[in-house]
């Protein structure tokens, strides 16, 4: 009991007694109820105590995030409620990234869900040379909303497809199964350890931030009343645009940097929209959208781009003259400081018209071969060379074209 007091005391002098109070008692009783937690997890000691979650998410830091998080929440909290499952999942994509879109983890999850490719590719997210769409804040937020949808249909309750979210469907299967239960406090035994430790803290991390985010005393009491009306007013707006259009041509268009429209679109790996992907969706500041309707001017011939990974020996002349490009452009386009170059990065040569390079027939070389190495069609081959079929001859020499 003296214990107990201790805490509570602790607690009410650090600024987070609001995790106790009866004034948003009723509220954490419904927020457990959407999660399909019993009530009495209210007084589950590890969620009243929190110590793990206070040292990592001190006060400032919190408030910090979610103001930094404030381009996007507001829109991905209203998916979230139009989709109909519990609000404070909203406060996942805070344990998991800070709101952070191109967050990146040692295991290769990414964006503000931390997908993992195969689960991104699964649920409809992009993943390629020219972007990465679990770092798209909306599309990976839809994504997550089906993948919610996919692990309640298998578990039944809210709170056991959030834990599967973070340790996977296997693992709370085996713990349901060990445990003889799906009961929450049951699985969450710290002596039993069904879970792992990073998946028992889980829920209570999503519960604490929820109840903070939503705290009004405890927000204003922290001079952060602004984020009290967080979702309130719109923050960001959807264009389209043609595949290949420039990220500086849109930038330049409604006024602001190309390094702020970037921000906006996180999941584009370079600063273009790639190529063979028709018309894609761009974000945009709100309010801009009245100036890209009026300035921005789509161009009739859109660029194409091909990808290069740099090999051994190569320099930006070297490229340049291959692909008929000066090593200025190339620099420019792919925003390098120096001309120096490291083995297997990539550069984006930009053209206008196909490219062609020359290549010379050796010995055991064969049409089909040729098409194989330089990922070029057959007959492409022997179109473009006026040939009447696929004979050739060593010494014969070839043009071989590197962009469709």
């Amino acid at each position: 009991m003296i214990k107990i007091l201790l805490i509570l005391i602790l607690f009410f002098k650090s600024g987070y007694a609001f995790l106790i109070t009866q004034n948003n008692y009723k509220e954490q009783v419904l927020v457990l109820k959407k999660f399909d937690i019993d009530s009495s997890f209210l007084r589950d000691m590890q969620l009243i105590s929190m110590k793990e979650n206070i040292n990592r998410y001190k006060t400032k830091h919190f408030l910090r995030v979610l103001s930094d998080g404030n381009r996007f929440v507001p829109y991905l909290r209203k998916l979230i409620n139009e989709s109909n499952i519990p609000e404070a999942f909203l406060y996942m994509a805070m344990a998991e990234s800070n709101f952070t879109p191109d967050a990146y983890s040692k295991s290769r999850a990414s964006g503000m869900w931390q997908f993992m490719p195969y689960t991104a590719k699964k649920f409809g997210l992009k993943i390629n040379s020219y972007l990465d769409e679990r770092r798209d804040p909306v599309k990976s937020t839809i994504a997550a909303i089906k993948y919610l949808k996919y692990l309640h249909k298998i578990f039944g309750k809210w709170y056991l497809a959030a834990l599967a979210y973070n340790c996977g469907e296997g693992r709370v299967l085996r713990a349901i199964k060990k445990a003889k239960t799906d009961n929450l406090e049951i699985l969450l035994n710290p002596n039993k350890k069904y879970l792992p430790h990073e998946s028992r803290m889980y829920i209570r991390k999503i519960l604490m931030m929820q109840n903070m985010a939503n705290n009004p005393d405890f927000i204003l009491e922290n001079n952060s009343g602004y984020l009290l009306n967080q979702g309130s007013a719109e923050t960001f707006s959807k264009v389209f645009v043609k595949q290949g259009t420039s990220l500086s041509s849109i930038a330049s268009s409604i006024g602001i940097s190309l390094k702020e429209l970037k921000i906006y679109n996180p999941q584009l790996k370079y600063y273009f929209v790639p190529p063979k992907i028709g018309k894609y969706t761009i974000y945009i500041p709100y309010g801009k959208q009245m100036a890209f309707k009026q300035n921005f001017k789509p161009k009739k011939s859109i660029g194409r781009f091909y990808v290069y990974r740099v090999k051994r020996g190569d320099s930006l002349h070297k490229i340049g003259r291959r692909y008929g490009i000066s090593y200025r452009v190339l620099r420019e386009y792919n925003h390098l400081k120096t001309n120096r170059l490291h083995i297997r990065q990539s550069l984006i040569i930009p053209s206008l018209r196909p490219v062609m390079i020359s290549y010379i027939i050796k010995k055991g070389d064969a049409i089909g071969k040729i098409s194989r190495k330089f990922k070029v069609a057959m007959n492409k081959i022997i179109k473009i060379n006026h040939k009447k079929n696929s004979m050739i001859k060593i010494g014969e020499k070839l043009v071989i074209p590197q962009i469709d």
